[in-house]
This record gives C-alpha cells, sequence and structure tokens, in this order.
C-alpha cells in the first residue's frame, strides 16, 4: 500500500522516486518485518501463556525436551503477521506473483493452525490425521499449480522445468505442472515441519535459505542479469523479492524469541507455512528443481525419517537412534546448540553453493 501511496507523489518530492526501486523496498520490508516481530513478540507469548497455549512434548523424544513442556506455542501467527503486513505495505499489489506467493503461505499456514489447534485442545501431540493433513495440502498445492497454468496462459509464466546445471535443457510438462506444483508444496511444507524439533533450528534454517531466495527472485526479474545467467526471465518475479525480504526479516525477528532456549515455538501454523511459502516462491522464480540444493538440511532431515521408517519396516532395525536426524545426534551426544550451530553451518554452505550454480550451465 506505502508503495502506491507514496511512489505517484514522487513527481512533486523527488526522494520518493527510490521507492520505484525494489532493492530498496525489499530491504524496507525486511526491516519493518523484523521490528514488527521484535516488538509483537512478548505481546504474543504474554497472550499464549494467559491462554494456557503451550507445547505438548512426546514422550518417547530425548529427556531433555520434558523441560520444554508449555513452552508458549503457535509463535507461526507472529512470523505470518510480521512478513504479510510489510509485504502488502512495500510490494506492487498489481502483481499476481506477490499475491500468489501471500496466499499460499496464508492457506498453508491456516492448515498449521488447525493442526496446533488440536494438539492444544486435545492435550496431545497428535493434531489432523496424516491423511487429512496430506489432503488439505494437496488441495492447497493443486490450487497454486492451477494458478500457475493460468498465468501461462496469460503470458505471465511458463510450465517448463528448467534443469539446473545444463545450459538450454528444459521439459515442457503443461497440465502435468499441477501435480508437480502439488508435490513440491507438500513435500516443502512437511519438510520444515520435520526440521522443526530444536529451539531456532527450524527458523534459522530457513532464513537462510530465504536470504538466497530474495537474490534468486531478484535475479529472475531482472532483464540483464537473467540474460547474462541464461534463465528464464519473467519481469514480474523480481517482485517476490519484497515477499522474501519480509520472510528474512519475520524470520528474524522470530528467532530473537525462539532461540535456545527458547520463549515460544512456532508451532505448525509456522513450518507449514514456512515451507509453502519456500516451494511457492521456488515455483513462480522457476528454481523448483534447484529448492533441494537451497533447502538441503530440509531434504536430509526429510531423508531420514524416510530412511527410518522404511527400514523398520522392512528390517526390524533402525538406522538412526531416532529421526529427525537432530535427533539423532542429540542422543549420540551433542548438545542442542551444536546441533544447531553445525545444522546452521551447512544450511548456508548449500545456500551460497545454490547460488554458484546459476553460472555453471
Amino acid at each position: 500500500m506505502l508503495y502506491h501511496l507514496l511512489y505517484p507523489l514522487h513527481t512533486e518530492l523527488s526522494v520518493l522516486n527510490v521507492v520505484q526501486y525494489i532493492t530498496v523496498r525489499t530491504a524496507a520490508a525486511s526491516l519493518t518485518a523484523f521490528l514488527l516481530a521484535l516488538l509483537l513478540g512478548p505481546r504474543l507469548i504474554r497472550l499464549l501463556r494467559a491462554f494456557q497455549i503451550g507445547q505438548v512434548i512426546r514422550g518417547d523424544g530425548p529427556q531433555s525436551h520434558q523441560a520444554k513442556e508449555g513452552t508458549p506455542t503457535m509463535g507461526g501467527l507472529l512470523i505470518l503477521g510480521a512478513a504479510v503486513t510489510p509485504t502488502l505495505l512495500w510490494a506492487n499489489l498489481l502483481n499476481p506473483y506477490v499475491w500468489t506467493a501471500v496466499l499460499a503461505t496464508l492457506a498453508f499456514g491456516l492448515i498449521g493452525f488447525i493442526d496446533d489447534y488440536l494438539k492444544v485442545t486435545r492435550g496431545s501431540h497428535h493434531g489432523l490425521r496424516p491423511l487429512h493433513k496430506a489432503a488439505l495440502q494437496s488441495v492447497v498445492g493443486a490450487a497454486v499449480g492451477i494458478g500457475l497454468i493460468v498465468l501461462t496462459q496469460q503470458g505471465l509464466y511458463s510450465t517448463q522445468l528448467v534443469f539446473p546445471f545444463f545450459e538450454g535443457l528444459s521439459l515442457e510438462l503443461g497440465w502435468l505442472y499441477v501435480p508437480f506444483a502439488m508435490f513440491v508444496l507438500v513435500a516443502a511444507s512437511n519438510a520444515v515441519n520435520l526440521t522443526d524439533g530444536l529451539d531456532g533450528l527450524a527458523i534459522g534454517v530457513f532464513t537462510v535459505a530465504a536470504v538466497a531466495f530474495t537474490a534468486l527472485a531478484y535475479v529472475a526479474g531482472h532483464a540483464v542479469i537473467a540474460e547474462y545467467l541464461l534463465l528464464l526471465r519473467f519481469p514480474p518475479a523480481g517482485e517476490l523479492s519484497v515477499f522474501c525480504g519480509a520472510l528474512v526479516g519475520a524470520g528474524l525477528g522470530f528467532l530473537w524469541y525462539n532461540s535456545y532456549p527458547a520463549d515460544i515455538i512456532m508451532g505448525d501454523v509456522g513450518s507449514l507455512a514456512l515451507g509453502g511459502a519456500l516451494g511457492t516462491v521456488a515455483l513462480l522464480i522457476k528454481q523448483e528443481l534447484l529448492l533441494p540444493i537451497v533447502g538441503a538440511v530440509f531434504v536430509i532431515e526429510t531423508l531420514s525419517v524416510i530412511i527410518q521408517v522404511g527400514s523398520f519396516k522392512l528390517t526390524g532395525q533402525r538406522v538412526f537412534k531416532m529421526a529427525p536426524l537432530h535427533h539423532h545426534f542429540e542422543l549420540i551426544g551433542w548438545s542442542e546448540p551444536k546441533v544447531i550451530s553445525r545444522f546452521m553451518i551447512l544450511a548456508i554452505i548449500f545456500a551460497m553453493f545454490s547460488l554458484t550454480t546459476l553460472k555453471l550451465r
């Protein structure tokens, strides 16, 4: 809204001309989101405590986690509010990419909210049934996929699947892009959800990935850079930098209160929304196949669960002491802060590598 209010005034006040630049509005959105999260965090924590909305800890997890019982949860509401508000303030609201990303993020957040609500009211770590949760996620994924088909028909998008590392190699999916989008979004949202098991882990890794996607979104919408890097260019995609910047600011603000030992936990309303946001941005900027590299820590955590479950069902043996992988390292003696720090280092390395792949074609 501020973009639409301020920029028309640049003819009378020349300093407002900077509002047209995506980089300026991205920085403004990031700072606004950080300040919102920082200022509203204590109030939300007090409110959640007043309503006794606390985390229920699974009994079969690491015993050190039992002390976290009752920690205010559903902190994802803070992330969503701190990210969406600056996006609406600083982004071009006539841009369909922005609305696609915002609405998809809120839809996944709503699914997570329902899941968290059921957990709190039941006093259990079980919320939505896995099948029901997957079905709701698939519906949102299908809606995003169909929306992208509509944008393609309007010449604003392409259902081509572009392969990293290979110059000119792509695959036209057409309507098959809908189930592909469903898979990407369901996988991304669940991957972040599985990683959310230690204080500051999921939000820290997510924020690193969001920084990478801020740069990737800007590149995707920049004529000169996109042509130089041989990328598919869609001018509307650049506006997603503002959305991603807001996610970075909100993530850092939430990390202020979620860092070890956490004062608040994001819950599924946060983890599902953030995973959906990453997946949606990856689709919109045509970096679908780069997403597993940017979010490699999320992928590794998910694979550890798949391997653990598959091995136990097939052989009756467990590969890890506990899955997801961060719990395995806790049980072999790593302290929680050490696990978090080392996973964050990996996240930064993978994010940096993902950016270098843009020129490896």
